[in-house]
């Protein structure tokens, strides 16, 4: 038994980008037309596509008077999805803090390898330095 052909017309098309240009889901669609999902993608890509462009921007254009309007989520928004703004974390303090219990181990070193014994005594002394110049600065 075979399948009956799905019959597209311009009435069908016009439903189609009018469903889609109001959020409807595809799945939806397909089942308000009477056809598969796969056959409606199929056939009718372009409406699908130009509907949810169409939504798109009318919502954008909604937000963005809104934004304008002086709502500040719609600012906020808008700011981080279309100018890329992000909200990062305040750097942490490279020092350890005076108050902060911080432990330092200081692992022995066999002089096995001579660059690693000299980057080793650098970072050292790189810290104690820094440790004491932030103890003279709260004195």
């Amino acid at each position: 038994m075979t399948r009956k052909a799905f019959v597209v017309n311009d009435e069908i098309r016009e439903r189609v980008r009018s469903l889609a240009s109001v959020g409807v889901r595809q799945d939806d669609i397909a089942g308000s037309i009477g056809c598969d999902p796969k056959t409606l993608r199929k056939h009718f890509h372009d409406e699908l596509d130009r509907g949810k462009a169409a939504a798109n921007a009318e919502i954008t254009g909604c937000l963005f008077a809104s934004a304008k309007a002086g709502n500040v989520i719609a600012q906020i928004f808008w700011a981080k999805t279309q100018a890329h703004f992000r909200e990062c974390q305040a750097p942490e303090d490279p020092t350890p803090s005076t108050e902060a219990t911080s432990h330092v181990v200081i692992l022995p070193d066999n002089n096995r390898d001579p660059v690693l014994t000299e980057e080793l005594h650098k970072a050292q002394q790189k810290y104690f330095n820094r440790k004491q110049r932030r103890q003279r600065q709260l004195e």
